[in-house]
C-alpha cells in the first residue's frame, strides 16, 4: 500500500517527493510549489479575450493546484483512498483496448480484463470532469459577471484541473513502471526514479517565466481526442526517462536532463492553458441545466 500511494499521489506536478508522503500531516512538502509553477506560467499565457478576473488569478490558481495532493492526506483516509487513482492510468494494463467515453463503462472494460479499476487508474475522466465543471461555472459567469460566487469557483475547479493536467505530462502516471522497472529475474531497478523526475524543477530552479516562453492558447475541436493525445505523447517518454536515469542525468542534471523535463513543464503549461482556454470557449454556448 505504501509503494502504491507513493506511485499514485505523491508525485505532484513539478514536484516531489514519495518520502514526504511518511511525514507528519502538518509537514509541507515543496514539491506543491511546483505544481503552482506550472499553473502559474498556463495563466500567464491566458488571452486577453478571457474574463479580467481569472486571468489575474495566477498566485490564488497555482496554490489550488495543490490541493489535489491535500486530498490524499492519511488522516482523511475516506477521501484519500478514493482519490489517489484519479492521477495516473496504467496504459499497459488496457491491452490496447481504446477507452470509453464513460467513465463507468472504461471501468467495466478494467473489469472485462480482469483489472482492478482503482489501480489502473482515471486521470483522463478526472481531467474532463473538471473540465467541464469549469466549462459550467463560466457559462454562470457570463450570464451573472458581478456573482462573486460564480468567480471563485471557477478558479477553484481550474486550479484543481491544473494539478491534474501537470500530472498526466510526468511520463511515469501513465505508465505501471511508475518507480522502477521489474528485470527478468524479478528484481525491481531503478526504484527512486519517480521521486528524482519530481523533484527536479524545483532542486534545479525552474521557474514559471521560462516555462511559460513558448505557450500559446489553442481552440480544440475535440477535447477528449486531444486528451488521449497529450497522455499517448507523455507515454512515449517513459523509455526516455529511464535512459536519462540509468545514465545518473537526475542526480547530477546534465543539458540533456534538464532540456527533457523542462519540455515535460512546457508540456504540462500548454496542457493546462488549453484545457482552461477551451472550457471558456466551449461556457458560451452551454445551456442551463435547470
Amino acid at each position: 500500500m505504501k509503494a502504491e500511494m507513493i506511485r499514485r499521489g505523491l508525485f505532484i506536478g513539478w514536484w516531489l517527493i514519495g518520502v514526504f508522503s511518511l511525514m507528519p500531516s502538518g509537514a509541507e512538502g515543496w514539491w506543491v510549489k511546483g505544481h503552482g509553477l506550472i499553473a502559474e506560467a498556463a495563466a500567464s499565457r491566458l488571452p486577453e479575450e478571457m474574463p479580467r478576473f481569472f486571468t489575474s488569478s495566477g498566485k490564488a490558481l497555482a496554490h489550488l493546484a495543490g490541493d489535489p495532493d491535500r486530498w490524499k492526506n492519511r488522516e482523511t483516509p475516506f477521501l484519500s483512498k478514493s482519490e489517489y487513482s484519479e492521477h495516473f492510468l496504467d496504459l499497459e494494463d488496457l491491452e490496447e483496448q481504446d477507452w470509453p467515453t464513460d467513465r463507468f463503462k472504461y471501468i467495466e472494460l478494467c473489469q472485462k480484463l480482469n483489472k482492478k479499476p482503482s489501480q489502473v487508474g482515471f486521470i483522463p475522466y478526472t481531467i474532463m470532469d473538471y473540465h467541464e465543471r469549469l466549462a459550467l461555472a463560466f457559462a454562470d459567469y457570463r450570464k451573472d459577471p458581478e456573482n462573486e460566487a460564480v468567480r471563485m469557483k471557477a478558479i477553484v475547479y481550474a486550479g484543481c484541473l491544473a494539478h491534474y493536467t501537470g500530472d498526466l505530462c510526468m511520463p511515469l502516471h501513465t505508465t505501471r513502471d511508475y518507480d522502477g522497472r521489474k528485470s527478468p529475474n524479478g528484481k525491481l531497478t531503478q526504484k527512486g526514479i519517480h521521486a528524482k523526475i519530481d523533484g527536479f524543477p524545483e532542486t534545479h530552479g525552474f521557474t514559471a517565466e521560462e516555462m511559460a516562453r513558448p505557450l500559446e492558447a489553442k481552440k480544440m475541436d475535440d477535447l477528449w481526442k486531444h486528451v488521449k493525445s497529450v497522455f499517448m505523447e507523455s507515454h512515449g517518454q517513459v523509455d526516455r526517462c529511464y535512459e536519462l536515469d540509468l545514465a545518473k542525468a537526475f542526480d547530477k542534471p546534465t543539458a540533456e536532463s534538464r532540456e527533457f523535463i523542462m519540455k515535460r513543464c512546457h508540456a504540462a503549461a500548454q496542457f493546462t492553458l488549453d484545457m482552461w482556454y477551451n472550457a471558456w470557449l466551449r461556457s458560451a454556448n452551454l445551456s442551463s441545466p435547470y
